[in-house]
């Protein structure tokens, strides 16, 4: 008996991978093609035409063999020449403004503390103070459960036109509605194992005429993560610089499909009544939710656990009934508790965990 037979089944209530289903793993096994043909051009030109629709832009769209990680130094390589101001409100944003860091650009940060969000207003105000050729601002944010108010932070974006709007879609895309063109957001990106439904492995990342035509002006961008190599291999051959990961994007392919058999606004409401139901259940349960009212993240919920439970030991028993759900991230690990609601799980999916839980509980005597 090896490794991987010992690892057992879980229905996964986390922020990342999430549950991915029948259907689209076995998509994952598609016949295999060559990735310089012109079966594989066709399969890219219609996944990307499905992405752009999804996305409401006529622009680039992109795929990339990485994870989202890579899609935070492409921003900084090909996008901050300067410097770029950073909405740091968690552990991933946190984590991007250092990623600029590391890249040898300049970065300042506007912090706030865990749980908050940081505001349309505080951007205006640090943008004002010029000398910024960036802002990279984390949509959703798993770590809190914190989701930004993109539109108010695009309006203010639409004063400052010399700075690229990068936004960290990676747990939101696909689940709320992004309206990349009309948001003017020069680089969108997010990793197919979250709100996707996918297993992880492909990024889809949008880049702008602006944020092209910044590109062209910079040095020192590599290879893999250079904007301009993507935009060559696209317009030549409606193909990747690089090896993709074709079973993914037949995977991805397949899932878009499933989108639109939903209704793209379908879907964005399922996500919403999904989010109302969870935290709904934790105030009832005497719980108390951890990011600041208006801005609670649509595909994760994380939960204050002022009721002293000890999460780890929750996780194992719902392993008995084959689920799991995140403890708290980081720092806030046993403090707090977290419930992914995403992709392509129904209402029903949640209350099965929820009823789980209530079971737990009540054994506990909470």
């Amino acid at each position: 008996m090896g490794v991987v037979d010992e690892i057992k089944y879980k229905k996964l209530y986390i922020p990342g991978p999430v549950e991915v289903d029948k259907e689209i793993l076995n998509e994952m096994s598609h016949f295999m093609i060559g990735h310089r043909t012109p079966e594989a051009s066709l399969l890219l030109e219609d996944t990307v035409e499905k992405l752009r629709k999804l996305l409401f832009t006529d622009g680039r769209v992109f795929l990339s063999t990485s994870s989202s990680t890579g899609i935070w130094e492409a921003t900084a390589r090909n996008c901050v020449e300067k410097k770029a101001l950073s909405a740091v409100m968690g552990a991933f944003s946190d984590k991007w403004s250092k990623t600029v860091q590391l890249c040898e650009k300049e970065n300042e940060r506007i912090e706030v503390e865990w749980g908050k969000a940081v505001k349309a207003d505080q951007i205006r105000a640090k943008l004002e103070e010029g000398n910024f050729d960036a802002l990279t601002v984390v949509h959703n944010e798993t770590s809190t459960g914190v989701m930004s108010n993109l539109e108010k932070i695009a309006k203010v974006m639409k004063d400052f036109p010399d700075v690229m709007f990068l936004v960290d879609a990676v747990s939101s895309m696909s689940a709320v509605k992004i309206e990349v063109d009309k948001l003017g957001i020069d680089c969108c990106f997010a990793g197919v194992q979250k709100a996707f439904g996918l297993p992880p492995g492909l990024t889809v990342f949008t880049v702008s005429d602006k944020a092209m035509e910044k590109a062209k002006t910079l040095k020192n961008k590599g290879y893999y993560f250079n904007f301009e190599v993507f935009e060559k291999y696209w317009s030549e051959k409606k193909q990747t610089p690089t090896t993709p990961s074709l079973s993914h994007i037949f995977a991805l392919n397949k899932q878009l499909d499933r989108f639109f058999e939903e209704g793209i606004e379908k879907r964005f409401a399922r996500h919403a009544e999904m989010a109302d139901y969870v935290r709904n259940w934790a105030v009832e349960r005497g719980f108390e939710l951890f990011a600041e009212e208006g801005y609670r993240s649509q595909t994760v919920t994380t939960i204050v656990n002022n009721k002293g439970l000890n999460i780890a030991e929750i996780n194992k028993k719902l392993a008995e009934k084959q689920m799991m759900i995140s403890n708290g991230y980081g720092p806030m690990k046993e403090k707090n508790f977290r419930i992914a609601h995403m992709a392509d799980f129904s209402i029903d999916d949640v209350k099965q965990v929820t009823t789980a839980l209530d079971e737990l509980l009540s054994k506990e005597g909470n």
